[in-house]
């Protein structure tokens, strides 16, 4: 029987964006704030995803074992240190996160079962890495507050209670949204990226957050007069919204996972599926307010 076992670790560590070749003003052209001397720090935080087949004293591996190998080859070289000068690999990519948990992999690959490396910049930006040469998946955390009221206008007030219940109410109820956009993509061999974070974060403000903050979805969002705001038809016209401009960065959307409450949850996986019969409008998109 196959599991899959995590095991999590931690490091402090800080990195610059700079490429030599380049300028300085090229460099703070293409990294900005990332570039500035002498580099800035985080508190990353790894979790090592295991595979393998139950042992016959019901472990996947010695997680004593796990912890010596992941401290000898990660965490005891790279905690408060500068990674651009600690690993060799660093001189040839940028230690971006995607690279990081790329390297991370190359390091314990040949000690443990990997199935994947978690890697966790600050709670808002992580990436994850499975071996795929330069292939990685980063997600990024983002949040609008909205309100919106669980009715079809095809039922009555009665029917909508009893498939509702309190959602169904007439004026509504508010959420503050919590909003996960993964993009999978090839890192760039010389800075280590697979998408400009900023681009990708005003695509995400641009088509999502801007137009549905502070917003009755029912009312202001066009596309819900006839399709109930569920968590799941926000999570799926979000993806809709997102699919087109998500590419045209170079990389393809993921998932998008919309967390309503600490209660409730959903995912959509986009990689593999059609948004066809679903338009986004470009109506929606309202202007910022001053």
């Amino acid at each position: 029987m196959k599991c899959i076992v995590n095991r999590r670790a931690k490091f402090s560590a800080s990195h610059r964006y700079w490429l030599p070749e380049l300028s300085e003003q090229e460099n703070q052209e293409r990294f900005g704030l990332n570039s500035r001397f002498p580099g800035h720090g985080h508190n990353y935080v790894l979790f090592v995803s295991l595979i393998g087949e139950l042992d016959q004293y019901g472990m996947v591996q010695n997680l004593s074992n796990v912890k010596k190998v992941i401290k000898n080859e990660v965490t005891s070289q790279l905690d408060y240190g500068y990674l651009n000068d600690i690993w060799e690999e660093f001189q040839e990519t940028l230690p971006t996160t995607e690279n990081i948990a790329r390297v991370i992999w190359q390091r314990l690959n040949p000690h443990l079962p990997l199935t994947d490396i978690l890697l966790y910049e600050h709670p808002q930006l992580w990436v994850n890495y499975q071996g795929k040469d330069m292939e990685a998946t980063l997600s990024i955390q983002t949040h609008f507050s909205a309100a919106h009221r669980l009715a079809s206008n095809k039922l009555s007030y009665e029917e909508n209670l009893e498939i509702y219940g309190k959602c169904a109410r007439p004026n509504g109820h508010g959420h503050n949204y919590h909003l996960e956009v993964s993009v999978t993509g090839n890192m760039d061999a010389r800075t280590g990226m697979i998408v400009d974070l900023g681009a990708l974060q005003n695509v995400i403000d641009e088509y999502v957050v801007e137009p549905f903050d502070h917003t009755f979805l029912n009312k202001d969002i066009a596309h819900f007069a006839d399709t109930v705001p569920t968590a799941e038809n926000i999570a799926f016209y979000i993806a809709t919204l997102l699919k087109e401009p998500v590419s045209k960065l170079g990389v393809e959307l993921e998932k998008i996972k919309l967390i309503e409450s600490p209660n409730n949850s959903c995912e959509i996986f986009c990689r593999n599926q059609s948004f066809d019969g679903v338009k986004a409008q470009e109506s929606e998109k309202v202007p910022a307010l001053a």
